[in-house]
């Protein structure tokens, strides 16, 4: 395994312009952790660095990686260079650099797919995108504006959903509109219907929107069905991720015996 030895090293000075810049769609990602490691792993799919804590490489679940990785892509450092490249407080003694696929935009939509309205919150938008994967969800489209789907902080909430959906981020969401084949349904105070007395189409676009502003009007107006989930007044509204999780599985409830 190639050592890095110092902050000099050219390999080292472009492994931190990495990580300085990430969440940026057009450079690699950092996967920080184990678990995520195994979950890029998982898609038979090798990093373009593997990056190890010299001192821990002999650790089990370290030398598990290593024994699926190309010898040529792995790297070891001291923990402090190591540490230096982490968003996190608490490494885990290794970091793959990689390169996901940037999935093209379908001529016409006829899955069920959700659409992130300007979501700030990286957390949020993590927690939403691991739903999307629990609930059978495949395509997510999120607007400028939206967190960056790769950022670290999202990569880490998602716990490895990324790596089962095919993601868009950038996207004209009013524009998106034109292709489907799909009802387009938004969650909305305004004209609503109440979710659970709402018959579901079996596929549909689902648009969740920014925190505190909700869903724009451009795509409220386009909006085939407008739904709303009641709840105590003790609050005023739910949080955008338990919002999603209770429609996207209410929507997999009502088509539970669907073959």
């Amino acid at each position: 395994m190639k050592h890095i030895e110092s902050r000099a090293n050219p390999l080292y000075k472009q492994l931190y312009k990495w990580q300085s810049s990430a969440g940026r769609r057009e450079e690699p990602i950092l996967l920080e952790g184990i678990n995520l490691c195994e979950s890029w792993l998982a898609l038979g799919q090798q990093p373009k660095y593997a990056i190890f804590d010299i001192e821990r490489v002999g650790q089990p679940q370290l030398a598990a990686l290593i024994d699926q990785l190309n010898p040529d892509v792995c790297l070891t450092m001291s923990g402090s260079l190591l540490g230096n490249l982490s968003s996190v407080d608490t490494d885990q003694g290794v970091l793959f650099v990689a390169q996901p696929t940037i999935h093209s935009i379908p001529e016409k939509i006829t899955e069920s797919i959700v659409l992130l309205d300007r979501l700030q919150d990286p957390g949020n938008v993590g927690a939403i995108l691991r739903t999307c994967a629990a609930a059978g969800i495949k395509r997510v489209f999120a607007s400028a504006g939206t967190a960056g789907l790769w950022s670290p902080k999202v990569l880490r909430s998602a716990q490895g959903a990324h790596f089962v959906l095919k993601l868009n981020e950038q996207t004209d969401l009013h524009a998106l509109t034109s292709a489907l084949a799909v009802p387009l349904i938004v969650t909305t105070l305004d004209q609503a219907s109440d979710l659970y007395k709402t018959t579901l189409p079996k596929h549909a676009a689902w648009v969740f929107g920014n925190e505190g502003q909700g869903v724009a009007t451009a795509l409220l107006t386009r909006a085939d069905i407008r739904i709303k989930i009641m709840h105590d007044r003790a609050v005023e509204s739910l949080n955008v991720t338990v919002a999603s999780a209770i429609c996207l599985f209410e929507q997999r409830r009502q088509h539970s015996s669907d073959k």
